[in-house]
């Protein structure tokens, strides 16, 4: 086969596989109505909800993948190609399954469980939860510089975003609604970015949703859109959602826009997804947030986020909200070993669509063959990347350092120091 065969033969299974990942919209198949929430408070929160999914035919997303996987053959490329199509197919078997063990099970295949390890083969994302769990909870006796909590509403939030969104994409700029239903407070598609009415927004929130939102969700789709070659760098599909979420949450951390909350909200996630797993019910994860944060709203609409599509007596969760922190740990640890490496020509290509870290010698590859074009759209602290290098250069160096030994010298030390009075 000539060079222009053969690619042309990666642009037509990308094609495919995108026009199989088109019926794949799992949130938007989970969500639940909101009489689901007014009928739980009627019930004085001692029912569980009563919840209804719509019927899901997978036919069609398994017939493009059949299609595909024809073409598929058995280089690197077409490993890669390979891993998309078991991707969607378990994504679009999952849609047809909610409210079923079998849900659970697709879940698990394609977003993991919090027990599953890191590639130390050791950490897990529930040892990571617990650990930020105590940590933060040690600071709660100390004024750490918080302001007195205020509730901001979507319209003055929404209002930040657009003004993100056309500075950042101009003519390309999504669309910014509220809406009064939605799986999270906010959700972005590159054509439309959604905020929920009833969210209550914090004063970092704007920040950590333009960060989150804009400069990388909207950006990587957008970018992926407009890859003139491989059509499935635009389809976010859980093949990329580790990745992709992970990104989103390292740039609300390297802009300063994460804080203690954010960072509990998903250590909650993670442990809460682990109770169900043992068998919780939603009303026993419902009543773990209330203890927690206080808000009876919030709690249920955290423990809808476990429970959505899944089974609502427990043992089978939808498990994709932990992946918001191992997927920060994934791209943190990425991150470094361009720096270390002095691979800091990797980081662009990144952003150039939809994809996973893992993807990258794939991605590099397609990029020399003229089938990947450069990112049009970049987060600011990318395209200027003068102090992510400088902070992942310093990072590097620590953690060649003997932690164990560094941490008993300043354990010792602070030992010594009489412990101060919360006031």
């Amino acid at each position: 086969m000539t060079i222009e065969a053969e690619k042309r033969r990666i642009q037509d299974v990308s094609s495919l596989l995108y026009t199989a990942s088109q019926s794949i919209r799992i949130l938007t198949h989970v969500e639940w109505h909101r009489d689901v929430k007014r009928q739980f408070f009627a019930d004085k929160c001692k029912e569980l909800p009563k919840v209804t999914y719509p019927d899901f035919d997978p036919a069609s997303t398994l017939s493009a993948v059949r299609d595909a996987r024809a073409l598929i053959g058995n280089s690197d490329v077409d490993k890669w190609l390979e891993s998309i199509a078991v991707k969607l197919e378990y994504s679009a078997l999952m849609m047809a399954s909610t409210g079923s063990n079998k849900f659970y099970e697709f879940s698990e295949k394609l977003y993991g469980k919090p027990t599953n390890p890191f590639v130390d083969g050791k950490s897990t994302p529930l040892g990571l939860a617990e650990s930020f769990d105590k940590q933060i909870s040690s600071y709660a006796s100390y004024d750490i510089g918080a302001p007195a909590p205020v509730c901001y509403l979507a319209s003055g939030i929404a209002e930040q975003m657009r003004e993100a969104v056309i500075k950042m994409f101009g003519d390309e700029a999504p669309q910014v609604e509220i809406v009064d239903e939605l799986s999270a407070n906010a959700l972005a598609s590159p054509k439309l970015i959604r905020i929920r009415k009833t969210a209550c927004f914090t004063d970092l929130d704007a920040q950590q949703l333009i960060n989150h939102e804009a400069h990388i969700h909207v950006a990587t789709s957008i970018n992926g859109l407009n890859q003139p070659h491989l059509k499935i760098l635009a389809a976010g599909h859980p093949g990329t959602t580790k990745t992709q979420e992970g990104l989103a949450v390292f740039s609300e951390y390297i802009t300063n826009s994460i804080d203690l909350d954010r960072l509990r909200r998903l250590a909650d996630r993670i442990i809460a997804i682990q109770m169900a797993i043992e068998g919780a019910d939603f009303l026993q994860v419902y009543h773990y947030f209330l203890e927690r944060i206080g808000s009876e709203s919030q709690a249920y609409e955290n423990s809808r986020r476990v429970f959505r599509g899944g089974v609502l007596t427990g043992g089978a969760p939808f498990t994709k909200d932990g992946v918001y922190l191992e997927g920060l740990i994934r791209v943190h640890n990425f991150l470094k070993a361009i720096a270390a490496n002095g691979r800091a020509d990797c980081l662009k290509l990144l952003f150039c669509g939809k994809l996973d870290i893992e993807d990258m010698p794939v991605i590099y590859k397609l990029e020399k063959m003229g089938l990947c074009k450069a990112p049009k759209y970049l987060p600011p602290w990318v395209k200027d990347a003068r102090y992510l290098l400088a902070y992942l250069t310093c990072s590097g160096f620590l953690n060649k350092m003997d932690v164990g030994q560094i941490y008993a010298h300043y354990d010792n030390l602070l030992h010594s120091i009489p412990k101060a009075s919360a006031e």
